[in-house]
């Protein structure tokens, strides 16, 4: 009988391999991120911006990690996380790409509570919506596919 630690592949740095599966599938939630943000925000406002399809991919894919890491956590304690994950991502890009590279692709300043015109407490919990509605979605299809 093999053991769990022999079934591992390691590399030569004795690392854990990453199998190309895992890569795939993280290359799939990445372009549904990518797609998803992007059709979003072409419902809601028209119009998107690169810098918005990378960063759509870049949350969904850690959202996908997250989860995965705490699976058993209750879903509005992800949701929460995944909201805050979101306003994080928000506010890194929107520094670098609205304030540093004046692209001007969305101002927050007119909100009530805005931090830089960037992230602001009605799209974090907007986030949370999302966030609550993407697990929601995410548990049905895992318990779905999973027999």
């Amino acid at each position: 009988m093999e053991s769990k630690f022999a079934r591992v592949k390691l590399n030569f740095n004795n690392r854990r391999a990453f199998p190309a599966s895992e890569a795939f599938i993280a290359v799939i939630i990445f372009a549904v991120g990518f797609m998803g943000y992007g059709i979003i925000e072409i419902l809601f406002r028209g119009y998107t911006h690169w810098s918005m399809l990378l960063t759509g991919g870049a949350c969904l894919l850690t959202l996908y990690y997250l989860n995965l890491q705490y699976k058993n956590a209750p879903l509005v304690f992800k949701a929460l996380g995944g909201a805050i994950v979101i306003t994080v991502y928000e506010l890194a890009v929107g520094i670098i790409v609205n304030l540093l590279f004046h692209f001007n692709v969305w101002d927050y300043s007119a909100l009530p509570m805005h931090f830089l015109g960037q992230i602001c407490p009605l799209f974090t919990f907007l986030w949370f919506l999302l966030c609550l509605a993407l697990l929601t979605i995410s548990s049905i299809l895992y318990r779905t596919n999973r027999y």
